[in-house]
């Protein structure tokens, strides 16, 4: 049976229809109240029913009516059951009939209706109401202070006596006080009269809070503070009333101020909260500590001055609030002083007061400031309005990082007015608040401490008004997953708050990029570290050549250094990208309705930019090199390469009459001051072009080949750039088809060959993966036969040389087959690479691969795996690193938190350097974390040079350079790169919004229709007759359509004779005199050398020289013997424990190289690296570096490698395959292979 259970302080309103009522009972509207009914054994228990609850009516609640409710004693309670005609539509179209049988009305929370409920929510619950109250009553305190004020400046004590009640100036005056003008006043009538009406609406309402507020205890209410002050104010002027001679008793109205501030705190309380808004516990804690200073001087002037009235002197109150001033202030000037004890005694104690009540406001104060310190405050609405500011979002701030952003966002002119606001869930620490604290940041950049996930930090920050906003991953988290999942929040909840806000938004993982594909920019951490790495296995230095493209710098890097390879280096890392309207520019204006190779080529020539994309009005793609049949129009974007954009530039032209001095058609090229032309970097930022004032089109077409005698017998020229592309030939011959390569190839080749099919890759291992046409295999490779290291029933190879590969092996050493590693193998399998060129890829993973990713990488040829680590001899060897061309070590995830930030590369740097020490002709290509770490790649401790450029490097820091770390050795070869120093790619894009579509352009991550790609090409010996780069540069725009962004150089230093060692540089310290730096000569000459630069930099090695240690022929004979004894027993001892694995392993030890016998790209190699052991015989050296867009003039030199950007070869595929031999290339390049 039922049993309907009621709540104590529940009241249930039954209502029992009239038509049928039981026989028994008469039970019409009442009120059941704390009753329970039970029906268990079928009788009816009778309970005691409360008294009717009358209408109902203004309340919530349910009505249910109730009919043929029968509870007759010894009946059993039955529900009649659903007649067959009720059906379920009947119940929910209405059939009234029905329904209005049983249903019941019941109202809850009925108690709220009641009056004093009513009450209580008007005047304490409700907020609006409630503030309106506490300001009624704010003002009404306000008033009775002012009245107070009233009848201290009418007050008359000469009228006292009249008025009083049975005053005796004998009785009264005591000690000289007069204790009648203590206890009474001279009130006058309006102003009694309008105390006594504000003291009774302050009574009554003091009177209904107190019983709306009431909870039981009586007394607690009758001894608060408040209510006794509110009592002693108003219930005299009430009794004054009753009793007129009162009326002039004194009564301390001035008491009222502190009621007034406990009214105004309750004001600022509700206004919060009617308004749903927090503002600042500081501003509060402020309000009060000034209230309760104002109570005090208030409380303490009125008092004095009326005690003062009893003395011989009295004060008025000006006089008394410059005493209770001077005495808080702790000055005590003593020309106003208290006459009497009444007043010298309410002096003491106001001053206890003080030293109680405000003690404890400032340390709350204090502490609200720290903690205000530590959160960073509010970026307030009004500068929010006025200022334009970004914010960034991060979840813990690196002062590497914060450096790196403000010095690339503030880099540009047009951001120098933004405020940037920092939006960090954690605590500032020490060495981020010194650089906050710097005056060239503290005006400009805000920390807040907050969260991007709370509305309320968001709206701190004024997310709706800023300009854009960078959330950024913290990439040296333990697990890289979370830290994704973690900004994909921080986005979706700053996206849901500021909408129109830009967001550029950094992700670690490429399988997560999609979730935040809403947002205007994105940066791939992976997708751009995989892609890079695996272009520098194929163009060298690709990483160095994006990271200068990327950073921004001015281009004065170097430029006081007596080394002429640093002079140019430093020089050509100012250049970067920019874009400009065509019809808008003085570099492209010219070009107009001619050929993209024909612009590209005359505006390097003449103005020595380099043009490397265009994009239409009417399409949002940016097209590389869209070829000599994109015909440019004034509405085209046009992007650039050169040291500052078109707007910062200024153009002089020299005359005609400069021409005709006799001058070389060679020389025009070059300015009166011996420099090149093309930018010359000014003090404020502005580039001064230099040139000729001739047409195009009419002179300098076609350069002069070399005469006889620099060239013998050979007499090739240059073809002269077209206007207008009409020939299918400008396209690259290699590139048309494969059936050259088929055709030309051996029978074996030919087999290999027909294994390959151009398609895209059918399984993606994420979404949103550029698909990019790829040499694919035809059927996808069984899982078993992707295993290097392990035969099955397909393959029986069990290491590298027994594949037999005709190229060299490309390993990848990594902690886990993640999606990005997909990225790696794309490059290097895109269909414009040639069949016969494409290199295996071993990967060298600490962590086997699930399936999924080897489902991914089964359709690509020459790709296999193997389990085993870079520290271990056994795995490297297994892999093939005797066969291998490059060993990319990419940065291990758990070794990227350590305790200590800058120890997270220890392990990475210590392996590759053991590496190096085994294979010696190995080209390492290292990933680190932190790229101050670098510097241990090349470190050596008793090399002069080193030491050098480590001082190069701090004095570029302390310029205030963003790329202090670029003269590391290294870094300018390219061998080694962090993934941080591609953070500004993302800080760019504010500025520069096309920076990464371009960078992934270059770096085979997107794949436009039409647009080209990034390859390189080697300068041989048979193509030094073109002399410069501008020569090459029309070379190769006339031949191929191939447009040169720079050039990657090796240069070989032979050190001068009599080379010091840091002993005497030692020396020269003892001696007081400053160590000059050892410079290298470089062995191949330069138009723009100095020779001036030269000279001193020998006149400085002779003067080390002078200054070395002496020693004589006998001494240095033994020592050099000595040194080659045991130098050659630790040669001797590497190249037995690698024979010993080998033989140990099963391997041939026919392929390994004995180290003692290096050759001289052994030693590149190494120089490279930054390895350059003092033990090789031929004592040479070399330094490789990349020249970004260098001066037409620049002299070429052997082995110079051409980073080009290549058209599509699919973009205009003629109707027949061209005649053209393949040799018309063989003269002009080489590719890298």
């Amino acid at each position: 049976m039922p049993e309907v259970l009621a709540r104590e302080e529940d009241v249930v309103a039954v209502t029992f229809p009239s038509a049928r009522r039981s026989s028994g009972e008469k039970m019409r509207d009442a009120c059941y109240t704390n009753h329970t009914f039970e029906y268990d054994d079928g009788s009816t228990r009778r309970t005691r029913m409360s008294s009717r609850c009358g209408s109902t009516r203004g309340g919530r609640g349910v009505v249910l009516n109730v009919q043929d409710l029968e509870m007759i004693a010894g009946s059993a309670s039955v529900v009649p059951s659903l007649q067959t005609h009720f059906r379920f539509q009947d119940l929910l179209l209405g059939d009234q009939t029905f329904q209005n049988d049983d249903r019941v009305h019941v109202e809850f929370y009925v108690d709220e209706n009641t009056f004093k409920e009513r009450l209580k929510l008007f005047f304490i619950k409700n907020q609006r109401s409630s503030l309106r109250i506490r300001i009624f009553n704010f003002c009404l305190k306000l008033l009775t202070c002012v009245l107070y004020i009233i009848r201290v400046m009418t007050d008359n004590p000469g009228q006292l006596r009249n008025t009083c009640i049975n005053c005796n100036s004998s009785t009264t005056l005591t000690n000289d006080i007069n204790w009648e003008l203590i206890f009474w006043v001279d009130r006058k009538v309006p102003v009694w009269a309008i105390q006594v009406i504000v003291a009774s609406i302050s009574f009554m309402e003091a009177m209904l809070l107190t019983y709306l507020s009431y909870k039981g205890n009586i007394w607690e209410q009758i001894f608060q503070v408040s209510f006794l002050l509110e009592m002693l104010n108003t219930v005299p002027f009430i009794i004054t009333i009753f009793w007129p001679p009162l009326r002039n008793l004194f009564i301390p109205v001035f008491l009222n101020c502190w009621l007034a501030k406990c009214a105004l705190e309750g004001m600022i309380n509700d206004l919060h909260r009617a308004i749903q808004r927090t503002h600042s516990a500081m501003f509060n804690q402020v309000l009060i500590l000034i209230c309760t200073l104002l109570c005090l001087v208030f409380t303490g002037t009125c008092g004095i001055q009326h005690l003062e009235r009893a003395g011989k002197k009295s004060l008025s109150l000006f006089n008394a609030l410059y005493f209770c001033i001077v005495t808080f202030s702790t000055v005590g000037f003593g020309d106003v002083t208290p006459q009497i004890w009444p007043s010298q005694l309410l002096v003491v104690v106001m001053i206890c007061v003080a030293l109680v009540v405000l003690p404890l406001q400032f340390e709350e104060l204090i502490y609200l400031w720290m903690e205000r310190q530590k959160s960073g405050g509010n970026y307030s609405r009004h500068r929010a309005q006025t200022e334009r500011h970004v914010v960034l979002c991060v979840s813990t701030l690196k002062i590497d990082l914060l450096m790196d952003f403000l010095n690339e966002f503030y880099a540009h002119p047009h951001t120098q007015d933004y405020y940037v606001v920092i939006l960090c869930p954690c605590e500032v620490d020490v060495q981020v608040r010194r650089i906050l604290q710097i005056p060239l940041w503290s005006q400009r950049v805000i920390y807040l401490q907050g969260s991007a996930l709370k509305n309320q930090d968001l709206l701190r920050a004024k997310m709706d008004d800023a300009e854009a906003c960078f959330i950024l991953s913290s990439r040296n988290e333990a697990d890289r997953m979370a830290a994704d999942h973690q900004t994909i929040l921080r986005a979706w909840a700053v996206k849901d708050f500021a909408p129109n806000c830009p967001l550029c938004v950094q992700i670690l993982k490429p399988e997560n990029k999609f979730h935040v594909k809403f947002a205007d920019h994105v940066v791939c951490e992976e997708e751009f570290k995989y892609a890079m790495l695996a272009l520098n296995c194929l163009c060298p230095a690709t990483s160095t050549l994006i990271t200068l493209l990327v950073h921004t710098s001015r281009g004065q890097e170097g430029q006081q250094s007596p080394e002429q390879w640093q002079r140019m280096y430093g020089r050509c890392s100012g250049n970067e990208v920019y874009h400009i309207r065509l019809g808008d520019s003085m570099f492209f204006m010219e070009y107009n309705s001619k050929s993209f190779t024909y612009a590209a080529f005359h505006a390097h020539k003449k103005y020595g930019v380099c043009l490397i994309g265009v994009k239409r009005e009417d399409n949002k793609s940016i097209l590389l090199n869209p070829g000599p049949r994109h015909i440019l129009a004034a509405s085209d974007t046009c992007y650039y390469i050169n040291i500052t954009k078109e707007e910062n530039s200024a153009f002089i032209f020299r005359q005609e009459a400069d021409q005709g001095k006799g001058r070389g058609h060679c020389d025009i090229l070059n300015s009166p001051s011996g420099l090149p032309v093309h930018s010359i970097i000014a003090s404020m930022g502005t580039v001064a072009l230099d040139f000729q004032n001739t047409s195009p089109t009419k002179s300098a077409v076609k350069l002069a080949p070399p005469s006889e005698k620099e060239a013998g017998s050979r007499r090739p020229s240059i073809a002269p750039v077209l206007e207008i592309a009409d020939s299918a030939s400008l396209l690259p011959c290699d590139l048309l088809s494969d059936q050259s390569e088929d055709e030309a190839g051996h029978l074996d080749e030919d087999v290999t060959a027909n294994e390959f099919v151009k398609g895209y890759p059918p399984n993606s291992p994420y979404i949103g993966s550029s698909p990019t046409l790829c040499h694919l295999l035809r059927q996808k490779a069984p899982f078993c036969c992707l295993r290097l290291d392990q035969g099955c029933a397909h393959v029986c190879f069990e290491d590298a040389k027994a594949y037999g590969f005709h190229n060299k092996l490309i390993i990848v050493s990594a902690e886990t087959a993640g999606n990005g590693l997909y990225n790696f193998i794309v490059p290097l399998r895109a269909y414009y690479r040639p069949r016969r060129e494409l290199n295996p890829i071993v990967l060298l993973l600490d962590n086997l691969p699930d399936d999924h990713f080897l489902e991914a990488i089964s359709c690509f040829p020459m790709v296999y795996y193997m389990g085993g680590t870079i520290d271990n001899l056994d795995s490297l060897l297994q892999c093939g690193v005797l066969y291998a061309d490059n060993l990319v070590v990419v940065d291990k995830e758990s070794t990227m938190s350590a305790e200590e930030d800058y120890m997270a590369d220890a392990k990475t740097i210590v392996n590759v350097q053991t590496m190096f020490r085994l294979f010696p002709s190995l080209s390492i290509i290292t990933e680190l974390t932190h790229p101050s770490n670098m510097r241990f790649m090349q470190f050596r401790a008793k090399d002069c040079y080193s030491l050098a450029l480590s001082k190069l490097e701090k004095k570029e820091r302390d310029k205030g350079s963003n790329l202090a770390f670029m003269f590391r050795l290294p870094f300018a070869a390219g061998r080694v790169f962090s993934i941080s120093m591609l953070d500004t790619l993302l800080y760019q894009c504010f500025v520069k919004d096309y920076m990464i579509p371009i960078a992934r352009l270059l770096l085979g991550l997107d794949t436009t229709p039409g647009s080209g790609y990034l390859c390189a090409m080697r300068v041989c010996e048979a193509d030094l007759w073109i002399r410069t780069y501008g020569r090459l540069f029309q070379k190769f725009c006339s031949s191929s359509s191939e447009i040169p962004i720079g050039i990657y150089r090796t240069e070989s230093h032979s050190p001068p004779e009599g080379s010091v060692s840091t002993e005497g540089l030692s020396d020269t310290r003892e001696k007081g005199e400053e160590p000059k730096v050892l410079t290298r000569s470089s062995s191949s000459s330069d138009q723009s050398d100095h020779p001036l630069m030269r000279k001193k930099s020998m006149h400085w090695t002779r003067r080390l020289s002078r200054r070395s240690v002496k020693r004589s022929d006998s001494s240095l004979s033994f020592m050099h013997q000595r040194k080659g004894v045991s130098r050659r027993s630790e040669r001797e001892e590497l190249t037995e424990l690698v024979r010993n694995r080998m033989q140990h392993l099963g391997l041939h030890t026919a392929g390994y190289k004995d180290v003692t016998n290096l050759t001289a790209s052994d030693v590149m190699n190494r120089v490279n690296l930054g390895y350059l052991e003092d033990e090789l015989n031929d004592q040479q050296n070399s330094i490789s570096y990349v020249l970004i867009n260098p001066a037409p003039d620049t002299v070429l030199q052997l082995n110079d490698v051409v980073f080009l950007i290549r058209p599509d070869p699919l973009a205009h595929v003629p109707d027949a395959p061209p005649t053209q031999s393949r040799r018309c290339r063989s003269t002009t390049d080489t590719p890298e292979v």
